[in-house]
């Protein structure tokens, strides 16, 4: 669900989006309906199951991915991009 999420902006409502299709994945593997009515509170599983918060390793992959970009060579392409500086004013 995080393929190429180092890449992504963060912004709250996809953080709403991710948290909710999160917790509808959980709750589908743990056979949790919401019909059993048992609050996202109330659920164990994602310690069960060995999981972390979306959102967490959301922001955890976008410091890795900037981490690449870091050890790229100094004279990569795409790393002497980073570190341009246009010259002049704006009109």
């Amino acid at each position: 669900m995080l393929h190429g999420s180092d890449t992504w902006p963060i912004r709250t409502k996809n953080e709403v989006a991710l948290q909710r299709a999160e917790m509808r994945m959980i709750r589908w593997m743990c056979d949790v309906r919401l019909q059993d009515r048992v609050p996202t509170k109330g659920l164990k599983e994602r310690e069960r199951l060995g999981l972390v918060d979306i959102i967490s390793a959301l922001k955890q992959m976008g410091c890795n991915g900037m981490g690449m970009w870091l050890r790229k060579e100094d004279n990569d392409s795409e790393k002497k991009c980073m570190a341009y500086e246009v010259e002049g004013v704006r009109p």
